[in-house]
């Protein structure tokens, strides 16, 4: 109930009067059965907007420390998250990609839409970077279309470390429906599950105009000097 309170009464209509977004291809999200959200991750706020446009509930993962923090802010965080339809996963152990896949897995299985955003984390710079198996392996194992999405332009509307976004037209762009079926039976080979992991990023470098990297976002956030953006082509009108 909280989810569509803040996304049609209380959140939801403020916030498409200030950012007032413009979104292509909405049509490719299918009305109803499961269906992957795969997006690029340049903001925080990505995880405001995508469920905010899409007219169905979209389903995030987060790691559980959003739902466990201290005091007012850490009541907001929660109640923010829950509010959007975060589902809280450990991160901490071995176990835990595996505990987040079983969780968009359930929600596939019932039909639901399953946001993930294939780098695993926000890039540095704004390009595009390497994508960790896991979509491959959700897609595989659900048989869900994959929906590519790209953010063009969070990056400039909330870096990450700022707090108070600038207010700016927001722009989404969605991508025709990937499908994976012929692939059917094959999770769990790493082969098959990188092709596929590649397939989904060439095709978000392809909607975005971004530079790719070939490199995980996580190591090149802690690598000294990763390699210089090259100047960006200018996005499509």
């Amino acid at each position: 109930m909280l989810y569509w309170l803040l996304k049609y009464v209380i959140l939801g209509p403020l916030l498409k009067l200030i950012f007032r977004p413009r979104v292509e291809g909405l049509h490719h999200v299918p009305a109803t059965g499961p269906v992957i959200l795969a997006s690029n991750h340049l903001s925080f706020s990505d995880s405001i907007f995508t469920p905010l446009i899409v007219p169905r509930k979209v389903t995030f993962v987060a790691k559980a420390e959003y739902f466990t923090g201290k005091g007012i802010k850490g009541w907001l965080t929660k109640m923010f998250f829950v509010g959007t339809g975060t589902i809280p996963v450990d991160r901490s152990g071995g176990r835990a990609a595996r505990a987040a896949l079983e969780t968009q897995l359930k929600v596939l299985r019932a039909g639901g839409v399953a946001g993930i955003y294939p780098e695993g984390t926000r890039s540095p710079d704004g390009r595009l970077y390497r994508g960790k198996t896991g979509v491959a392996r959700l897609a595989l194992e659900s048989g869900a279309p994959v929906v590519p999405v790209v953010m063009l332009n969070l990056d400039e509307i909330q870096p990450p470390g700022k707090i108070i976004p600038k207010v700016q037209r927001v722009r989404i762009r969605f991508g025709p429906p990937l499908d994976f079926s012929r692939y059917a039976g094959l999770a769990g080979d790493r082969f098959v599950e990188r092709a596929v992991t590649d397939e989904i990023m060439y095709e978000l470098m392809e909607l975005s105009g971004r530079e790719y990297v070939d490199m995980y976002a996580q190591k090149a956030k802690s690598t000294p000097s990763p390699p210089a953006p090259q100047p960006r082509q200018p996005i499509a009108a």
